[in-house]
């Protein structure tokens, strides 16, 4: 990490992720690339065909899943990060204001109230911490079969593959998302963002 990313904001700057935030955000992102990537390999013949070792990618595929919580959990740590996920985590007036502006595709930044996470991040973030639960449970009743009845292991496999396809596409609008904005890119990367980018997005959070 070069002392450029750590340093304090500018005047026409303000921080918005520490560098838990920005490692744990890293560090899952990776980690669920590796389980899409794997999980596309294992289930597209085309792709099985030309990467071949499928031992090998069933390995990947299983340890990158079971290690998916690790970084949410180690950046727990950090009190910056555990402030994050209480905003994640609570929902108000604005945040129904926000989502009924979302549904009527109304992008004018004032019908579209946010402190420092909007409603669509809050969520995704539930949504997304929701599926990888789910995902490393019914994962595990598939890994471990001679512990569970046959009857578990099918229906474990039915919600994870359906489940694998929902978070592709889900994780496909998340980076579109983030590739439409810059800014927000920025931050995540370097923990700082434009004043007035945030005063723009956010206008109801006070760094």
């Amino acid at each position: 990490m070069s002392l450029r990313a750590d340093a304090p904001p500018t005047a026409t700057a303000v921080r918005r992720f520490g560098r838990a935030q920005r490692w744990a955000h890293r560090a899952t992102a990776v980690l669920m690339g590796v389980c899409v990537a794997t999980a596309a390999c294992l289930y597209l013949p085309q792709l099985a065909q030309l990467v071949g070792r499928r031992a090998l990618v069933v390995t990947l595929h299983q340890w990158s899943g079971l290690a998916l919580p690790v970084p949410v959990l180690a950046a727990l740590a950090s009190r910056a990060f555990r402030a994050d996920l209480g905003r994640l985590n609570r929902f108000g007036p604005h945040d129904r204001v926000w989502l009924r502006a979302a549904l009527r595709r109304d992008k004018r930044p004032a019908s579209r109230p946010a402190g420092k996470f909007n409603a669509g991040q809050k969520v995704y973030a539930a949504w997304i911490a929701g599926a990888t639960l789910v995902m490393l449970g019914t994962g595990l009743l598939m890994w471990f079969t001679h512990l569970t009845p046959l009857v578990w292991r099918t229906s474990a496999t039915f919600v994870h593959d359906w489940l694998a396809l929902t978070i592709g596409i889900v994780l496909a609008g998340h980076i579109g998302m983030a590739l439409a904005d810059p800014e927000a890119r920025r931050g995540m990367r370097t923990g700082s963002v434009d004043r007035d980018w945030a005063e723009r997005e956010h206008p109801l959070w006070r760094p």
